[in-house]
């Protein structure tokens, strides 16, 4: 646990986090301490990203009301922006790809909304699906009603289906099996994330060092989810929100305490930040 986490700062090169359950607290906030943690990054000049599931469009209003200064990573990789928002990375499944898989959820009549994602476009079949407005008044953006061919680009980078919890593992085995050359993943009870194959975070936190010549062992990532372990696994140090599933704690060992606890300051603290 934390106690035995001391360490030097040095060892501490890039901060990377999960948002939802990660850094934002349950009443959707980011708590005052690991605000100050935060700042104290940027005025040490460590690099801080953003790595989320979300749309860009998701996490800007975040970095706006914080006063954040960070790259983002959104799709869980899928797409890359550096701090000034020029696109560093980006790779997605075809329109045509993305509604196979459409069709074919609809052919098994999961009880489900779904979203598709290109870049910031973010498109639903039925915007007043009590799911979706949810999902809208939780990472305020707005959906666009339409359909897969209305997508403006020919390169989808995610595609998300807001589940009956019960059915969510269910939903998620099938299309495992349907679908194995995509990357298919819970980021919560309720919640699948379909992008291309080998879009992880993991991958995504190998390219940002890569570029900024960093070793992931140097990096300290913070998650909750299951679409967070292979970052969590592949940074030198990896902390598990205390809020995450208990399977996954049993599967990852190094904790911090839950996101309404000060769950990053606590372990930024460890390493001497604050």
């Amino acid at each position: 646990m934390l106690s035995q986490e001391r360490t030097i700062m040095d060892d501490l090169k890039i901060v990377f986090s999960d948002v939802d359950g990660t850094l934002l607290d349950s009443r959707q906030e980011i708590t005052p301490r690991t605000l100050r943690a935060l700042k104290l990054l940027q005025k040490k000049e460590i690099p801080f990203v953003i790595i989320s599931a979300r749309s860009p469009s998701g996490i800007e209003p975040i970095v706006r009301k914080y006063g954040l200064r960070c790259s983002i990573v959104s799709y869980s990789g899928s797409l890359i922006l550096n701090e000034e928002r020029q696109i560093i990375y980006h790779r997605g499944m075809s329109r045509a790809e993305a509604a196979k898989i459409l069709d074919f959820t609809a052919q098994q009549h999961f009880d489900m909304a779904w979203g598709a994602y290109s870049f910031d476009q973010w498109v639903t079949p039925d915007r007043t699906d009590p799911r979706i407005e949810r999902e809208e008044r939780i990472v305020k953006a707005t959906a666009q009603q339409g359909v897969i061919a209305d997508m403006i680009a020919d390169e989808v980078h995610k595609l998300l289906f807001i589940c009956a919890p019960a059915w969510t593992d269910t939903i998620e085995a099938t299309l495992k099996a349907q679908f194995p050359q995509y990357e298919i993943v819970k980021s919560s009870n309720a919640l699948l994330e379909i992008m291309p194959g080998g879009t992880t975070k993991g991958e995504a936190v190998k390219r940002i060092c890569a570029l900024r010549d960093i070793s992931p062992k140097d990096a300290v990532a913070f998650g909750d989810n299951y679409n967070d372990v292979e970052m969590l696994e592949l940074v030198g140090h990896g902390y598990l929100m205390s809020n995450a599933p208990e399977l996954l704690k049993k599967h990852l060992p190094r904790h911090t305490t839950d996101r309404d606890h000060d769950g990053i300051a606590e372990a930024l603290a460890a390493h001497g930040i604050c």
